[in-house]
């Protein structure tokens, strides 16, 4: 636009001096020709108009070409300033635009952040619905088999009262021909007296009447009185005279098993952590100890430990603690309850005896059941001191074990000893834990039947129905016992001889063997460790 105003101001200055070079040729003359202004007057006259205002005029256009020039300078320092201007504008606009830019690629990294953040999100609270719907679906099976089992239960208990109501009927049918008997019994004796002596015969006729009212009133209390003690006695034996155990056989067999792979476990990872040499401790502590293995163990197998190097092969120092800890459970599962006084157990077991022996099999399981329930209602703190007294009894016994075998720890710094409790103290409570239950559930819990947790004592012969050789697949079963490796279950029941047999009357027990314990003989030394 600045330059257009250049280019006018100077078409009206070329224009200005036009106008007057038109209306006098002097003028043009004088001013388009400096260098003949300048020459000498004399060639030029003065003309008549020459001697008008004319350099006046001369100096009022000089003045205002001076004046536009002026302007046309102002005009074009204003049109560099405002280039300078645009210039500075333009660089201005291009720094906000590339901070604009900067803050927009900020802002898009940002939502692209936000949107990974949100997917991930998205993703997890997928993954957790997905969970939550199987847990869902495993929660409404689990519903659908406790329902089952309810509608079993109650089936189960309505099929009870049922049998319980019809042997009741049959009490009271019982009762009644027996007050019937006595009535007729009664009316024979009177009628039978009335015929020896005639001349009391009214005498014995009222006092037959008034017997006859009496009787009858008291028949029906009697019967009152009796159908609700048998109401009261069915409802007692309901929960034990049923042969629905809570347990089954199978499931019995299955924790003993279990019970064995525990003890197998921990004997493996004890002996693996401990190291043999061939020195002994000293004669006196060594002999004491022996001592002790030998009246748990067997002095054959104590023996062996304390003269046979076990730092190559370890195997006859597991056995031996599996055979320690194995007769240490089935010693505590043969007392009636475990945990409780000696003397009260020792009684408690000779009465179960006796009356297994005499009384029906549901006698003797209610009474068990009943008798082993009260004791731990009446004594709460005794399964916690039942588990903890075997656990530091399989402590006390493995770390004798590990001292006659010549093992340098954990049996000599009392700190290494302290850690190897600390290693295996939920491993052998593991092991206390499951054999007070399984206490718990066969003197319970079953009903039908009696089982006993079966270990073959050291020193008796072999016998292949009574027990089994953990190393019969490497030769012949020979020697004596040395120890029980693994615990064996076996049942018991008592069945009465014929169907009437009343409970005084003999019955037999039916014995049988559900699982073989395992031993270790004296020929499995010479597998082991031939010298």
């Amino acid at each position: 636009m600045l330059p257009v105003a250049n280019l006018q101001l100077r078409d009206l200055y070329d224009t200005t001096v036009e106008f007057f070079a038109s209306r006098s040729p002097a003028f043009s003359f004088s001013v388009f020709s400096k260098d003949d202004t300048d020459s000498d007057p004399s060639e030029f006259p003065p003309t008549p108009s020459d001697t008008s205002p004319l350099p006046d005029l001369v100096a009022t256009l000089e003045h205002e070409c001076a004046f536009l020039r002026e302007k046309l300078d102002v005009a074009e320092r204003t049109h560099c300033h405002s280039a300078c201007s645009c210039r500075s504008s333009a660089t201005a606009s291009l720094y906000s635009m590339r901070r604009e830019h900067d803050a927009t690629k900020n802002e898009l990294s940002r939502a692209q952040a936000e949107i990974s953040r949100w997917e991930d999100r998205c993703k997890l609270l997928e993954r957790t619905l997905k969970e939550t719907r199987d847990l869902v679906r495993v929660r409404d099976l689990e519903i659908e088999s406790l329902r089952k089992d309810k509608e079993r239960m109650t089936a189960e208990r309505h099929s009870r009262e049922r049998a319980i109501a019809e042997e009741r009927r049959r009490s009271q049918d019982t009762t009644h021909a027996r007050s019937n008997s006595s009535q007729s019994l009664i009316r024979l004796s009177a009628d039978w007296t009335a015929d020896r002596e005639p001349e009391m015969a009214s005498t014995v006729n009222g006092h037959r009447s008034s017997v006859s009212v009496d009787s009858t009133g008291s028949a029906k209390d009697n019967m009152s009185s009796v159908s609700d003690e048998e109401r009261a006695h069915m409802r007692s034996m309901e929960n034990f005279l049923t042969k629905t155990d809570l347990w089954s056989g199978a499931q019995v067999i299955q924790a003993v098993q279990d019970l064995n792979s525990e003890i197998l476990q921990f004997a493996a990872s004890a002996t693996e952590l401990c190291t043999f040499t061939k020195q002994r401790s000293t004669p006196t502590k060594l002999t004491q100890t022996t001592n002790e293995v030998a009246t748990r163990l067997g002095p054959a197998l104590s023996r062996i430990l304390s003269t046979r190097d076990h730092s190559q092969d370890p195997m006859l120092v597991q056995l031996a603690l599996q055979g320690c800890i194995s007769f240490c459970i089935s010693r505590a599962l043969s007392s009636f309850c475990i945990g409780y006084q000696s003397k009260a157990n020792i009684t408690l077991t000779q009465i179960y005896t006796h009356m297994f022996q005499s009384e029906p099999q549901p006698t003797s399981s209610r009474w068990r059941a009943l008798t082993h329930k009260h004791i731990h209602e009446i004594h709460p703190e005794l399964d916690d001191y039942a588990v903890n007294e075997m656990t530091e009894t399989i402590f006390r016994w493995s770390l004798d074990i590990f001292v006659i075998s010549g093992s340098t720890n954990p049996q000599q710094v009392p700190s290494t000893r302290e850690t190897f409790r600390n290693r295996f103290g939920a491993q052998v409570r593991r092991i206390s834990k499951a054999a007070c239950r399984l206490a718990q559930v066969t003197r319970e819990e079953i009903m039908s039947t009696n089982f006993e947790v079966v270990a073959v004592d050291n020193g008796k012969g072999f016998d292949a129905l009574e027990m089994s050789d953990a190393f019969e697949d490497y030769g012949s079963s020979k020697g004596v016992v040395l120890c029980t490796t693994e615990l064996g279950l076996r049942c018991s029941t008592r069945k009465p001889t014929s169907e009437t047999a009343g409970p005084a009357e003999e019955g037999s027990t039916e014995r049988r063997l559900l699982l073989r314990p395992k031993v270790v003989l004296e020929s499995a030394v010479d597998v082991i460790d031939p010298r």
